[in-house]
């Protein structure tokens, strides 16, 4: 396509060159001083506007005052980007655009909100600075490229296009949401832990709270030999029952089980969701993982520098675009940590993250079930369940897994057929209806 504009492009200049060249031979064969005037003007004007626009193109440096930035939902950030001419004569038109992704502004109200013109028209003297500034209102997660700027300017005959990309973008992530909550009780099949439970499973014998006489069945490393030997009567030790806490939160994000008709609004609620989660477990001191088959959309960048083409407006934007596919079928994990270093990596991850058409809920559950952590809960966050994922969960159940799942769905039915298979192989399962239900949810976990 490049080939082609370039070519096309050309053909304009090779014919007015062959008329040049054609009427100045025509004339000095017939004697006419007028046509070789001509066609010496002719030439002269043609050098001249190709030397101004090479000229201005090439002197018209921009600057991007501004690197990358980590912001959170709501925020507004200034853009601006310095026009500076070096030459020694004067722009007399400069078309400079800020390139910000299309798909970032097609829905209603828009992930990335335009206030200003990204879009101007410039004059810039001999050594002058002009600047192109505007603001963006960031209404949801995400992570993007702002950037870079397309720069187009030409002689005034338009005769010449020159096209440049004149700087490197910058990166913005809009960090999700966090609800903040209140406790933390969901508890994993690793007894001895950190927290109390409410069912006797297993005695922990670091939590003694108190003391009884001894019954038939106390084993004998649990009598109190003190109170024993005090009274002159058996007594036993009793232990608070605890476990571990922390959870793997397991996200959905396939295309398949994600439909396009719910975005961005549901994978959103998830990403809100597994954000405050986390944020209970790094306030508990709780360690805390993720696996997922979405894609990160870090890994849609293709270029790290920019070089621009003076020739086709195509072949600018091309190179100046962020990628928009993405063959990468390795999960993104992260194993269950503590400690603010791994929350806020997990958190700019969950803000990064994208729907991907690679991995399905069952080919990941199968994939990474060596790295899931043993000691913490899986907690699945899926929006729709297939046969084949459903027997995945089930079969990390029966393998002794503590399984539980947040059903990311408005409809009631929708979450009753998913949720009936779950609850009958005793897999807790939690209703996610919308973002005002996220504080419900959680606490309907939490409290468990």
């Amino acid at each position: 396509m490049a080939d082609t504009d370039a070519q096309t492009a050309s053909t304009p200049k090779l014919a007015i060159l062959a008329g040049i060249s054609g009427l100045l031979l025509a004339g000095m064969i017939s004697g006419a001083a007028l046509w070789i005037i001509v066609a010496l003007t002719a030439g002269i004007l043609l050098v001249v506007n190709s030397f101004l626009a090479n000229t201005w193109s090439r002197s018209t440096i921009a600057t991007r005052s501004r690197g990358d930035q980590e912001v959170k939902i709501g925020s507004r950030l200034p853009i601006e980007v310095e026009l500076t001419n070096h030459s020694k004569m004067p722009v007399l038109w400069l078309l400079v655009e800020d390139l910000i992704p299309n798909w970032a502004t097609i829905f209603d109200p828009p992930t990335l909100q335009i206030e200003g013109d990204r879009i101007k028209v410039l004059l810039i003297g001999a050594g002058k600075t002009c600047s192109l500034s505007y603001e963006i209102k960031c209404n949801r997660r995400g992570y993007f490229q702002i950037g870079p700027t397309v720069m187009e300017t030409g002689d005034l005959m338009g005769m010449y296009r020159r096209y440049r990309v004149g700087t490197q973008p910058q990166y913005i992530t809009v960090l999700p949401n966090i609800v903040a909550l209140s406790s933390y009780e969901i508890g994993s099949r690793r007894p001895i832990g950190e927290i109390r439970m409410r069912e006797n499973i297993m005695d922990d014998p670091t939590r003694l709270r108190g003391i009884r006489q001894w019954q038939p069945g106390d084993p004998m490393r649990s009598v109190h030999w003190a109170a024993t030997a005090r009274t002159g009567t058996l007594h036993s030790k009793i232990y608070e029952p605890s476990s571990i806490v922390g959870a793997t939160l397991i996200l959905d994000l396939h295309t398949s089980s994600n439909p396009e008709n719910h975005e961005p609004v549901r994978c959103d609620l998830a990403v809100t969701a597994a954000a405050s989660i986390a944020n209970s477990l790094h306030d508990a001191n709780e360690p805390v993982g993720l696996a997922t088959n979405g894609r990160d959309a870090a890994d849609r960048i293709r270029l790290e520098g920019w070089v621009g083409d003076h020739r086709v407006r195509g072949e600018a934007q091309a190179s100046a675009s962020m990628s928009s596919e993405n063959e990468r079928l390795r999960p993104v994990i992260m194993t269950p940590e503590r400690g603010p270093t791994h929350f806020k990596q997990m958190v700019r991850t969950l803000a990064r993250l994208e729907r991907s058409d690679g991995l399905t809920l069952a080919e990941l559950l199968v994939e990474c079930e060596s790295q899931l952590s043993a000691d913490t809960t899986l907690l699945v966050i899926l929006q729709q369940c297939t046969a084949e994922s459903m027997g995945a969960m089930l079969d990390l159940k029966r393998r002794g897994r503590a399984v539980a799942a947040i059903i990311n769905t408005h409809d009631i039915n929708d979450y009753s057929n998913i949720a009936g298979p779950l609850i009958a192989a005793r897999i807790p399962t939690f209703h996610l209806s919308s973002h005002d239900t996220i504080l419900d949810v959680c606490r309907q976990t939490l409290l468990r």
